[in-house]
């Protein structure tokens, strides 16, 4: 018997022992399924029904890159998702033959003007340049992977001019002075692990002129790599600055605003996907994360929904009035905005007393969270574009929107969402899940799961391994430019020379039927 002979038994052999094993798992799965008790389709369709399920856990991923519409999925459409990796990637936002929105439903639009700014007229620090590395795109095959090439860039930081300058807390000891309008939103180190915290802190440190909010987790190392500027945020459990009864420690608060790189500290009432505490389970908490938080390793923490030590606006001011005092820093809130009446005792009590935040960071119901529940994620909290208005408004029916910025925030990922946001009273916009995706995150909704398979919203050692900070850096810091230079153009069109100056005149509204309202009638009714 020659070798040829020889494969062709030995192959006929495994063929029929494959056959045998495969038969002998199928039927083991036909019995199991149909004697099992949990799942009344496998009991009355064995084998068939493992298909129904498999088709059913894939379902998600199929819809969103075959089936899905490009405007259609949710929380971020696939062109809303691509906007965001191009700008990223490729430092361009350029697209071509018109635009995919649907001019018939209503929304926002931007009133240009007949005689728009020319680009010598726009007013921003064009002297700060910024150095990244965008990829040039060579070729794009169907069956192969596209031929990049990575090459340095150098442009415009697009800064406001040093005259637009936003101040918040000037008159506090050490006012946070910002040339940007966009940062980035609270996201905790242990939500997101320190390779995604290292990479965007790098990122914005690269684009200069912006902020990264800590999140109620505490100001890690993380935070800290790069030189972006940073707003401590502190929830209800004081992670960062608490003692082991979990009340605030008034020396690791002086010793956090201290650092150089801290300028601001925000108080967090409510995030708009969850006005809620959180909970982190025991084997999460590594000594790491426990250092950080100021807690006890390897113990489940709980953060509760409220703060204990105040319970009304007299006793919350107070208690910001004693955090600037001590540190000599300005000292915002976190607020997710319920009704129309939401802040009109703290806009109330701000005039009686002159006392108050120097920021209040309004989040709406349709921002982001590693976890929450679909009632609050879904139904508690008004979405930016009805909440902004209302804390305009309400302050400036008190007189106080003078001594108080407006953060907003809330899927503002574009530069006609945020020069929308900026027209209805926002003074600067923060930015959280597009931030994630320049990052590399892909939307697999997995971020309560420790298991991203991207390594953004994980921990996991091995997870993280996939994201690579020295690139996706730069990926941070081309989306934040790219965001800055439209939001310039936005404002050229509309005659203005710099962003600052948008107001609801330079806003239409239409509705489903072609009927055109200027915000400023809206803004009214609210």
């Amino acid at each position: 018997m020659n070798l040829a002979d020889f494969f062709i038994i030995a192959g006929g052999f495994l063929l029929i022992l494959l056959f045998i094993v495969i038969v002998i798992y199928l039927s083991f799965l036909f019995v199991f399924d149909k004697n099992q008790k949990r799942h009344s389709i496998l009991r009355n369709y064995p084998l068939l029904g493992r298909i129904r399920y498999f088709l059913e856990n894939i379902g998600p991923e199929f819809r969103q890159y075959w089936f899905n519409g490009d405007n259609e999925g949710k929380p971020f459409s696939r062109d809303d998702y691509e906007h965001i990796v191009k700008s990223a990637k490729y430092k361009r936002n350029v697209v071509g033959f018109g635009s995919k929105r649907d001019f018939d439903e209503e929304g926002f639009f931007i009133r240009n003007d007949m005689f728009p700014k020319l680009n010598e007229e726009l007013k921003f620090d064009r002297d700060v340049k910024v150095l990244t590395k965008r990829y040039l795109l060579l070729n794009d095959p169907l069956f192969t992977q596209r031929k990049e090439k990575l090459e340095d860039e150098e442009s415009a930081a697009y800064l406001l001019h040093e005259d637009d300058a936003v101040v918040i807390g000037p008159n506090t000891k050490y006012p946070f002075v910002l040339k940007g309008l966009i940062g980035m939103s609270a996201m905790s180190y242990g939500a997101l692990g320190p390779n995604a915290i290292t990479a965007l802190s790098e990122g914005l440190g690269i684009a200069k002129g912006t902020w990264m909010n800590t999140g109620e987790g505490g100001l890690s190392p993380y935070h800290l790599k790069g030189e972006a500027d940073i707003i401590m945020q502190i929830g209800p459990a004081m992670f960062g600055v608490r003692d082991k009864n979990g009340n605030i420690d008034w020396d690791e608060l002086k010793r956090k605003s201290e650092i150089p790189q801290v300028k601001a500290f925000e108080i967090k009432l409510a995030q708009g996907a969850k006005t809620r505490g959180g909970h982190i389970d025991a084997e999460k908490v590594n000594p790491e994360i426990a250092e950080i938080r100021k807690v006890e390793p390897y113990k489940s923490i709980d953060s509760p929904n409220r703060f204990v030590q105040f319970g009304d606006v007299p006793s919350m001011v107070e208690f910001i009035e004693e955090i600037r005092n001590h540190t000599g820093i300005p000292v915002g809130m976190k607020i997710v905005v319920g009704g129309t009446d939401s802040i009109e005792d703290l806009a109330k009590y701000m005039k009686e007393t002159g006392k108050g935040p120097d920021f209040i960071t309004v989040d709406g119901g349709e921002g982001g969270t590693g976890a929450s529940y679909q009632e609050l994620i879904d139904s508690v909290g008004l979405p930016i574009k009805s909440a902004l208005p209302i804390v305009h408004n309400t302050l400036q029916k008190y007189g106080v929107r003078d001594r108080v910025k407006i953060i907003a925030s809330g899927k503002l990922f574009t530069p006609d969402r945020i020069a929308v946001a900026l027209a209805m009273g926002a003074d600067l916009v923060n930015i959280a899940r597009a931030f994630m995706i320049t990052v590399g995150c892909i939307q697999t909704l997995q971020c309560h799961s420790n298991a991203c398979p991207v390594g953004v919203a994980t921990t996991d050692p091995e997870l993280q391994d996939a994201l690579v900070i020295d690139e996706k850096k730069h990926r941070v810091a081309n989306y934040l430019i790219t965001l800055r230079k439209g939001l310039f153009r936005a404002a050229a069109a509309a005659g203005l020379d710099s962003p600052v100056h948008f107001e609801p005149k330079h806003i239409m509204f239409k509705d489903e039927k072609g009927v055109v309202i200027p915000l400023e009638k809206i803004m009214e009714k609210l």
